[in-house]
């Protein structure tokens, strides 16, 4: 089982480490690019990484990948990308899926080589995604390197030029260790038991609860106190509210009693005349149908009586 995290006084506590095996530098293509590829071929895992020529201000250009390192256990080789660019043997081998290749934040350095050529990475471990499951939160490789194989690794060569027209011997011995310090570390985790770091987070988690606890106790009381007093101002309110209403309805009544004591007589004399127009429209109303069915009746009993008088002389002549 390994531990999370590693202080940097005990890092510094820890030996220093470096590639044990022979460190080929290839810069033009040949027999020893050959003999790399072919080398590299035969093995199940291989160390991955690259290097890049730093950059120190913001308008300085982004040069891209200068190197990259493919290590085994006794051999680590450094590809000089700028100035071989990335021959087809290369792609095939990144692109081989019975090779493992093994590195840190890989995709960063994928999408760098495959600038300079196409292929399709396959069969690729990233020790950052992988270590979590072994209970390990630190991701450096320096770091990573210092918990799982308990020694240290300089990383002085770091930000050097690695567009020299000559690798030195130190940045050799940085650029090989890095590699091939990724390989090991995949190697030994392998053989390890697995501690996923979730289940360490929940049990943190659970401690800092149930340190929390006495400050939650200590402010209930607060909590109730305000509680309290939000009870007793709702409480005061609807009181509050029917005393405010009464006394603007008071006020409303003080101001319209002046007004309807001054218009009841105007009113009175109102309905009165209104009484009287009534009546005399309905006098009038009532009238006019009885004059109307007199003289249609007169008219009606006029022609009978003229009839019934000529038929008396008529009678009166013959007799």
């Amino acid at each position: 089982m390994y531990i999370s995290n590693i202080t940097p006084e005990e890092l510094d506590k820890l030996k220093l480490g470096t590639f044990p095996g022979k460190i080929y530098v290839i810069d033009q293509l040949g027999k020893a690019f050959d003999e790399a590829i072919r080398y590299l071929r035969h093995k199940t895992i291989i160390g991955f990484d690259t290097e890049s020529r730093p950059c120190f201000s913001a308008g300085q250009p982004h040069y891209g990948v200068s190197l990259l390192q493919l290590s085994g256990s006794e051999k680590a080789f450094l590809f000089r990308v700028k100035a071989i660019g990335m021959h087809k043997k290369l792609c095939k081998l990144l692109a081989d899926e019975n090779i493992i290749k093994v590195g840190a934040a890989v995709n960063d350095d994928i999408r760098g080589l495959q600038r300079l050529g196409d292929f399709k990475p396959a069969a690729f471990v990233d020790l950052q995604k992988m270590v979590g499951e072994y209970g390990i939160r630190d991701k450096s490789v320096k770091k990573m390197t210092a918990i799982i194989l308990g020694m240290k690794i300089s990383k002085a060569q770091q930000l050097s030029n690695w567009e020299a027209e000559t690798l030195s011997d130190a940045q050799q011995a940085y650029a090989a260790t890095d590699a091939w310090v990724c390989r090991e570390m995949y190697k030994k985790l392998l053989r390890s038991p697995k501690c996923p770091l979730v289940v360490e987070e929940k049990k943190e988690a659970a401690v800092e609860v149930s340190a929390q606890k006495p400050e939650t106790v200590e402010k209930a009381p607060a909590k109730k106190k305000t509680s309290a007093k939000k009870k007793e101002t709702a409480a005061k309110a609807p009181a509050k509210a029917k005393a405010s209403a009464k006394k603007e309805a008071a006020a409303e009544a003080s101001v319209q009693k002046p007004e309807t004591a001054a218009e009841a007589p105007a009113k009175k004399k109102a309905r009165k005349t209104t009484k009287k127009t009534v009546k005399k429209d309905e006098t009038k109303s009532a009238g006019k149908p009885v004059k109307k069915t007199v003289k249609t009746e007169a008219k009606k009993t006029a022609p009978k009586k003229k009839k019934k008088e000529a038929a008396d002389t008529i009678t009166k002549k013959e007799a």
